[in-house]
């Protein structure tokens, strides 16, 4: 029911008790740090080998970074935010048309993130579309607001180049060929959320999404270019706040990429709080393994003798395995370890 849509209520004085987190598992803002080291990567340098190497340090490090000089126009950037924001806006009875708590369903708006599941919800509400190939999804797109399907078609084709030459520049930092990667992905499947965050009466009792890694192989994040919301855990100890920069993109490295370097390189936990003053938009972009694919570390990255960190396995195992469970619970390629290493 699109009833249950945060967008779709007035904003509300108190925070409703079925998303109130126990007190052992509050955001706990006043501890969040900043951090002037997050890594920025210059994707316009003219420096290659320099590029690569950095991209290398973060994802072993961080797991995540924010590049610049994409070949993205800021223009779309902003029209892609702005059309997201509209889309929430528009009266219920319009939203009501594409509401889903089907998480197998591939054209679907909801709120929180599993609430068939969860016991406490999220202060969040998304649309979530599959967008690769376009021609095969577009159709089912929302035709209202009037331009959503051209502005959209455009920002998803031009973050899948980006995509691909980012898989193709990790794939380098680890002394693989540069199409391994994309290769070893198959034909990558393309998913978006478009998220929107309301304002918040409480902050500290919720979040807009708990801890969590990306089950798929690269995110590329635009973030809210007003509001600050994204927050990643650093040495498994600390959460730092990764603010917003114009006309950049976070990407965050997903469990696949984790799996396929052998554990060299890290899916990062992330999650978003919300806030009292302001809503928030953010657009998550996804590139997934082709469910057929089997996932493995590459062979040239595991030690004469030694045993692969993680088992194969198909990314459609990955996949419904990730969505039967809690987006909070341990890291979901801990059930994927190869059996010497248990």
């Amino acid at each position: 029911m699109a009833s249950q849509l945060l967008s779709t209520v007035e904003h509300r004085e108190v925070l409703p008790e079925n998303y109130i987190r126990p007190e052992s598992d509050r955001p706990r803002l006043a501890e969040v740090t900043t951090d002037s080291n997050v890594p920025l990567i210059d994707l316009a340098s003219p420096d290659k080998k320099r590029v690569i190497a950095e991209i290398g340090l973060a994802c072993c490090t961080y797991g995540f970074f924010q590049v610049i000089n994409h070949g993205i126009e800021g223009e779309l950037l902003d029209k892609m935010m702005a059309v997201g924001l509209q889309f929430f806006r528009l009266p219920p009875e319009e939203k009501e048309k594409l509401y889903s708590d089907e998480p197998a369903k591939k054209i679907r708006l909801s709120t929180s993130f599993n609430v068939r599941k969860e016991t406490v919800h999220n202060w969040r509400d998304y649309l979530r579309l599959h967008c690769h190939p376009l021609e095969e999804f577009l159709p089912e797109w929302p035709s209202n607001p009037e331009s959503f399907k051209e502005i959209v078609s455009e920002y998803c084709r031009e973050v899948r180049r980006l995509g691909l030459q980012l898989l193709g520049m990790i794939s380098l930092s680890l002394g693989l060929e540069e199409d391994y990667i994309e290769k070893a992905l198959g034909e990558q499947e393309q998913h978006m959320a478009v998220n929107y965050y309301p304002q918040c009466p409480e902050p500290d009792l919720t979040y807009g999404l708990p801890k969590h890694t990306d089950p798929n192989a690269l995110t590329i994040l635009l973030q809210d270019p007003n509001v600050a919301g994204l927050q990643v855990l650093k040495d498994g100890d600390h959460w730092i706040a990764v603010n917003p920069r114009p006309n950049a993109f976070v990407v965050n490295l997903g469990d696949q990429l984790q799996a396929l370097s052998n554990g060299a390189y890290k899916s990062v936990w992330h999650r978003a709080v919300v806030n009292a003053a302001q809503e928030r938009m953010s657009v998550a972009s996804f590139l997934c393994p082709c469910n057929s694919a089997v996932i493995s570390p590459a062979a040239g990255l595991v030690g004469d003798g030694d045993a692969p960190v993680y088992r194969s396995y198909t990314y459609d195992e990955y996949y419904k395995k990730f969505w039967s469970r809690n987006l909070d619970q341990e890291h979901c390629l801990e059930l994927f370890r190869s059996a010497q290493l248990q």
